[in-house]
Order: structure tokens, then sequence, then C-alpha cells
């Protein structure tokens, strides 16, 4: 049955959904869930948590499919229900547990001799300074971040999930960047301006 499916559209799932087509809907579930866990990891950056959000993603989407208006396209009317319930959960967390900092400790290594760009892309040390520096964003600056850079998402896209303005989206992104390059800087060695 999955082979007549691939061939059907979103919309026309979301039809058939809406008229209690369970097949239907577990495509669309099918289409959707590696994209909707990628970009609620990028949020929680826990394993647990996206599994439980992914989930709920996708039951809140089902108990309101037909309130759904075609306006817009599913995936962004799903994506942010999932960017909705990450930064509820990211809100939640930070209550239970005290805002987390950016970890300075990043903040006090030197880059190794004959540093360069290549090596830092292939670093995990960078990696994991670069995720804290990017969870230590403002939320809507990492909301932004979060969509146009790790998910691959044009400004019009992400604009539209966050229910903003391009150009906000791209204030955002600039205003990102610019705290980024401030907290990664002394790890990789205060790269000229």
């Amino acid at each position: 049955m999955n082979g007549v499916m691939n061939d059907v559209s979103d919309g026309a799932l979301v039809g058939r959904a809406k008229q209690g087509d369970l097949d239907a809907y577990s495509e669309l579930v099918r289409r959707h869930r590696e994209r909707v866990y990628r970009t609620i990891f990028r949020f929680t950056r826990d394993h647990g948590d996206t599994d439980d959000l992914a989930q709920e993603t996708f039951l809140r989407a089902f108990r309101e499919i037909r309130r759904f208006h075609e306006k817009a396209e599913f995936s962004t009317w799903l994506y942010r229900i999932a960017v909705n319930l990450s930064l509820n959960n990211l809100k939640r967390k930070k209550r239970e547990m005290g805002r987390q900092e950016f970890d300075e400790s990043c903040g006090d290594r030197q880059p190794a001799p004959g540093f360069s760009p290549e090596s830092a892309s292939q670093s995990a040390e960078l990696q994991v300074c670069l995720g804290n520096a990017v969870d230590s964003l403002p939320r809507a600056y990492k909301t932004s971040f979060v969509l146009v850079v790790y998910e691959g998402m044009s400004h019009g896209q992400a604009a539209r999930i966050l229910g903003c303005s391009e150009n906000t989206v791209s204030w955002r992104l600039h205003k990102a960047r610019k705290m980024l390059q401030a907290r990664l800087r002394p790890i990789v060695g205060g790269v000229s301006r």
C-alpha cells in the first residue's frame, strides 16, 4: 500500500486524513518524521526528549488536522507545531534547572598550532562549543538560526513557520551570527575583523 501512497500529494493525504483515513495520516508521518525529528533534536540535543516531542508533534497534528486550513503547506504547519513544542520544552527545562549558560570552559582553550578552518570543521570539540553557543542564543535568534542554517530552510519558509516576516528572520540571523562570532572568537583564535 505504501507504493500507492508515494504518488499522492501531501494535500490529498491531508484531505483523506481529515476524513479519518489512518493510512493517509501514517503516510504523512512517514514522509515528515525524519525532518521533524532532526529539527526537534537541534533544539533539545537529547534523543529521549526528541523522541517524546516528535511523538507529541504527530499526536497533536493528528488531533487537530481537521482544523488545519490548507492556506499553508502541511509541512509548514507541522514544523510550527514541532518548533513550538520544542521551545515550550526548553522553557520548562530552564524553569526546572535554572538557565544554562554558555560553557565558558570552551572559551579558555587555545587553538592548536596549525589551526585551520578545515580542521576546525572536523573538530568534535569545536562542534560541542558551537552547539553550546547556539544553545545560549536568545530564543528568537536560536529558532531562526536552527531552521535556516541547520535545517536548510529558506528565509521565507522559516518566516512562515515562525509567524514573522522574512526581513525579521534575516535580521535575527545577522544578529545570531554576530553573537556566535563573539562567543567563538576565543576558540578559533580571534579571526581578523
